[in-house]
């Protein structure tokens, strides 16, 4: 019998407590935590291995997704020891950043299906906020912020879940070590996948352009992590590897992204710090630069535009056209421009 610890306020990457929506949000997780109590004392049941819990725990309906659609972006812890993710595989777009002391984290981004379940959930951070402002009042799953980011997160064009509001859609995983065991599951907060109408990225999706240059793989290194995307010619998509370790998944097959982008940013550092006192890096996703785009085992010379936080990025080859992507999952690592 899988062990689920019931979820409480959750503690951010500096150590202290996350608290969104003041003592509303208190007095909810404080009734929410009874339940689970209740719950989990007639007892569990497993599943053939399933490492999820099955208690079902008692909350309100999802909110119902605006008419354009209105999509999920999830905060993924990518440390190793977070390692292997669930849910990645689902995801339509999978953005890749650069966190403190020189680490990566992931957000994914589900339009067209919802898994079972997505995590390890991690914090958010100030320029998410900008990268969701592409797409139409998103939801945010994440494990919290740091207290003077949550009012920052409360006024912007998002539907902010984190546990303190939404703690029926998580659950910890008690055969993992905190903080790596926070997981979600998506149909607690939406009805049904909004579908592909959600996808306001600006991304065009085509046959590939004419040129290019064969590639094998390709590396793109933070201070302290590094991502390897190679050539599958069998899968016709791009294997990942993290920190020199194949990338895999608790729930499905191995993600392998048929478009990988290289996008070239300018990566300052934000008002916040971590409680070891190292910067929080603010990625900047307004503006124009360089890119690289990876598809049918070739890399693509492109240049990136996103002239406004409420509007997607589009992405030109090098002969002035549209760029067009490969169906299916993109993933997005972002990168500091020299």
């Amino acid at each position: 019998m899988t062990r689920v610890r019931a979820v409480g306020r959750p503690a951010t990457d500096d150590g202290r407590v996350a608290r969104v929506g003041g003592r509303r949000g208190a007095r909810r997780a404080a009734v929410t935590a009874v339940v689970l109590v209740a719950a989990l004392a007639s007892g569990c049941a497993g599943h053939g291995g399933d490492r999820h819990d099955r208690v079902p725990v008692p909350t309100p309906p999802p909110a119902s997704t605006a008419a354009g659609g209105s999509p999920l972006a999830v905060k993924i812890d990518n440390v190793p020891a977070a390692r292997p993710q669930t849910g990645l595989d689902a995801a339509d777009v999978v953005y890749a950043e650069q966190v403190e002391g020189g680490l990566s984290r992931l957000m994914a981004v589900y339009a067209r299906r919802l898994p079972g379940a997505v995590g390890p959930v991690r914090s958010a951070r100030e320029s998410d906020l900008e990268l969701l402002g592409q797409f139409d009042r998103p939801y945010l799953a994440f494990s919290g912020a740091q207290r003077k980011l949550l009012p920052l997160i409360a006024r912007a064009p998002v539907r902010s879940e984190s546990p303190d509001r939404a703690a029926g859609a998580y659950y910890r995983d008690s055969a993992r070590a905190a903080p790596h065991n926070l997981y979600l599951r998506p149909a607690r907060l939406l009805r049904s996948a909004p579908g592909a109408g959600a996808l306001t990225t600006g991304f065009r999706y085509g046959p590939a352009p004419l040129g290019g240059t064969p590639v094998a793989s390709r590396t793109v290194r933070y201070p302290a992590a590094r991502f390897t995307f190679t050539w599958s010619a069998a899968r016709h998509r791009w294997l990942i590897a993290m920190d020199g370790t194949p990338t895999a998944g608790t729930d499905g097959p191995r993600p392998a992204p048929p478009t990988v982008v290289v996008q070239y940013v300018g990566i300052r550092d934000s008002r916040y710090h971590d409680a070891l006192g190292n910067p929080t890096p603010y990625t900047e996703t307004v503006g124009s630069g360089r890119a690289e785009v990876l598809r049918d085992g070739r890399s693509f010379a492109a240049t990136w535009s996103r002239p406004a936080a409420n509007g997607g990025t589009t992405f030109t080859a090098a002969d002035g056209g549209p760029l067009d992507f490969a169906a299916g999952q993109v993933w997005v690592v972002f990168a500091r421009a020299a």
